[in-house]
């Protein structure tokens, strides 16, 4: 891995597209679920947020662990 690819990597973005997608809703259902409670545009999160969140949270942990590895070795590489 080079530089740019590295840091491509290390930023990349979890945004409300992706928690939208993982609990089959809109983006929008998700801003609203967001807002403060006392909002009259505010909406109750989607059933099953919770179990969804935690998957998102995993992969990305995931996604991490891949790139650390994936770090170490070219580090490794660069060092023989």
């Amino acid at each position: 891995m080079n530089f740019r690819e590295t840091v491509d990597a290390l930023c990349t973005p979890l945004g409300h597209e992706d928690v939208a997608q993982a609990l089959n809703v809109s983006v929008q259902t998700i801003r609203q679920a967001r807002m403060n409670e006392d909002s009259s545009a505010f909406r109750a999160p989607p059933k099953g947020w919770e179990r969804a969140l935690i998957r998102l949270a995993e992969d990305r942990v995931w996604h991490y662990r891949k790139l650390i590895e994936q770090m170490r070795k070219t580090e490794a590489a660069n060092d023989r």
